[in-house]
């Protein structure tokens, strides 16, 4: 049975062909960066790992274009390299693509952390969010989460344990981090809200 408590599907452009991440339990695993257009026509790139039981028989060149239907993990990086919360979507199924780009994600959890809330420079409400998403096996992904408007400020009112479920889309976010070597440009991925929905 597949997890409902989280579901991802992307559609767009592979932007490198897949590349062998890890083996596990006798499985290999591969990843490749999926780039799907947002309407504004700013993209966002989300990694893909996929098993290499989806990969047999299926041509994955750079610049084709798939489906992929999944759920978003993460996972602690502890090789002290790169971001430390490390997001990326498990495909459960790929297939090639021809339609439009689409990036959907609908989660439901438990916000596990105090809410952020805060405005922009030109007033505009945000509030960061941090939900628990259960995963079958008694294991659970940590999921950074951005409401906005008057999103925002219903979440910021929330106490931690409460549970929702979320409508939204999976970002990359590009930001500079200021570090003792100089200025370096990283990428944050993040569950940018569309709704709540009750569960």
């Amino acid at each position: 049975m597949e997890n409902l408590n989280n579901a991802a599907e992307l559609c767009g452009t592979a932007e490198t062909a897949p590349s062998f991440s890890h083996s596990s339990r006798g499985e290999d695993f591969y990843t490749f960066p999926l780039s799907a257009r947002r309407l504004s026509g700013a993209a966002d790139t989300v990694n893909v790992i996929a098993p290499g039981r989806l990969l047999e028989g299926t041509e994955l060149p750079a610049g084709g274009r798939f489906r992929v239907l999944g759920e978003v993990r993460s996972f602690n990086n502890r090789s002290g390299v790169g971001s430390r919360l490390v997001i990326n979507v498990f495909a459960r199924s790929l297939a090639p693509w021809d339609g439009e780009d689409m990036n959907r994600v609908i989660l439901r959890g438990t916000v596990c952390k105090q809410p952020n809330f805060r405005r922009t420079p030109m007033g505009r409400e945000i509030c960061d969010l941090m939900l628990a998403v259960n995963r079958r096996f008694g294991r659970s992904d940590y999921l950074p989460c951005i409401a906005w408007g008057a999103g925002a400020e219903t979440a910021s009112l929330w106490p931690v344990g409460r549970e929702t479920g979320i409508d939204g889309r999976l970002q990359s976010r590009v930001y500079v981090k200021q570090t003792e070597a100089g200025e370096i440009e990283k990428t944050a991925f993040e569950v940018s809200v569309s709704s709540f929905f009750e569960i």
